[in-house]
């Protein structure tokens, strides 16, 4: 099996999407995120959607890509071997209920990797304005296919500067999370994928039982940095980006560990990763750009 790199730079058919209260409310409820920012709508100027919002409005196009890329020959068979491995995010407004977002994308990056062909959507989302809501770099592994033609796109996507050392973590926070956190995550997100919800299929494909979802323990990552580094303030969360590395699982507890912690004049520069329960890193590599001031 094999993917060529030519496709990269394909363009996806456009997604609009009329965004509501209940969507943003629902997405913050989906990990426990009860910031009044997301929830009280008698403070001035309303309620604003979660960061990572932006997963559930990307999601409407990526469960259905195969309405969205129309190129001869694209091998959509090759996409059942995919599995979630990287993600960036760079949020240039709040979602707002009331939005009508245009989400274009296209394909970034195919790229070769050891594991088989790394491949990257960029989702664009704007306003009805035309301005810039969000850009969302959504990377899969497509484990056991070969790269054709070399790879392409490298130079197109955004670079993380290396991490440096730390002997001991800035902050690191326990997080519980409960046998129904992939449910209500499946549910409210709307974020659909039966590994995460059925017992038989996921052991089927051979898990070990139910998995939560890698947006969902990135989200409560994003929760813990917001509430620790931003004062809770959402909108001074400017950038988010990771590898999805390993599995947690439902019924067990997670440490959310901020390793590095690097502050300037304008913003604060973090390094964290997201440790399951037994130890193994299931979100590394992660990176985190925090205004001062909005």
């Amino acid at each position: 099996m094999e993917l060529d790199s030519r496709f990269a730079g394909t363009a996806l058919k456009d997604f609009f999407m009329d965004v509501e209260w209940r969507d943003t409310m629902n997405y913050a409820a989906s990990v426990a995120d009860d910031n009044p920012a997301y929830f009280d709508d008698t403070r001035p100027g309303g309620v604003i959607a979660p960061p990572m919002f932006c997963e559930a409005a990307a999601w409407r196009v990526s469960e259905r890509i195969r309405d969205h890329i129309d190129v001869p020959g694209f091998p959509f068979h090759l996409l059942m071997t995919q599995v979630h491995y990287s993600e960036r995010a760079d949020f240039h407004r709040p979602v707002v209920p009331g939005d009508k977002l245009k989400i274009s994308g296209r394909i970034a990056a195919i790229l070769p990797h050891r594991a088989g062909t790394h491949v990257v959507i960029r989702y664009d989302a704007t306003d009805k304005k035309g301005e810039p809501v969000f850009t969302l770099h959504s990377g899969a592994m497509l484990r056991g296919v070969k790269c054709a033609g070399g790879g392409a796109g490298q130079d197109a996507l955004p670079v993380v500067p290396p991490a440096p050392q730390s002997e001991s973590p800035a902050w690191a926070v326990p997080v519980e999370i409960t046998r129904l956190a992939p449910h209500i995550y499946d549910g409210c997100a709307r974020i659909f994928f039966p590994i995460h919800t059925s017992e038989r299929f996921a052991r089927g494909v051979g898990l070990p039982g139910t998995i939560l979802q890698g947006t969902a323990t990135l989200a409560i990552a994003a929760r813990e940095i917001v509430n620790r580094e931003a004062g809770g303030d959402p909108r001074l969360l400017k950038s988010l980006a990771c590898r999805f590395s390993g599995m947690v699982l439902p019924g067990t507890t997670i440490s959310v560990r901020a390793f590095s912690r690097e502050e300037s004049a304008g913003e604060i520069i973090l390094r964290f990763e997201v440790l399951n329960a037994a130890g193994d890193k299931a979100v590394s590599h992660g990176f985190a750009r925090v205004a001062k001031n909005c």
